[in-house]
């Protein structure tokens, strides 16, 4: 049985990979203004999607368990995004800094989800996680197949 202090643990770590994928939608969607290509574009645009969709599953499972699910990403995410803003005007960007970039934070993500899942939670709330972490995962290897057929 989940006691209390597994659901708070739970939510907790739910409310973390929410924000977690909220920066990285926010970073899919900077990507997609400031790429060059209307490929990418488009790629990184039904990324972002995606991860919405994937945030909308999260937040229902922690306003199941009693939550408050987060409506933005962590001020990290945010202090890092003012960063890349700030580079890009400095130095512009091209198609392969920015895949750089994006497998960076796919990279992160991914962990974040896999961390994740070692963890006690409720059983509901590892499903969600799982389906949640089968698309970060995808994602993540789509960008990473990008970036090394740039590279060729």
């Amino acid at each position: 049985m989940i006691g209390s202090d597994d659901r708070k643990d739970g939510l907790g770590t739910l409310e973390t990979l929410t924000t977690t994928l909220i920066d990285s939608i926010n970073g899919y969607r900077d990507a997609a203004e400031n790429a060059d290509g209307s490929r990418f574009q488009e790629i990184f645009r039904r990324n972002a999607d995606e991860r919405s969709r994937v945030v909308e599953e999260l937040r229902s499972e922690i306003r199941r368990l009693g939550g408050n699910a987060p409506d933005d990403g962590s001020f990290l995410g945010a202090t890092h995004q003012r960063f890349l803003d700030l580079k890009a005007a400095i130095t512009g960007r091209d198609d392969q800094a920015i895949i750089n970039e994006v497998e960076r934070g796919e990279d992160y993500l991914k962990e974040k989800f896999e961390a994740a899942l070692k963890l006690d939670m409720d059983p509901e709330a590892r499903t969600v996680v799982e389906r949640a972490y089968q698309s970060v995962r995808q994602g993540h290897d789509q960008i990473s197949s990008l970036k090394h057929g740039l590279e060729a």
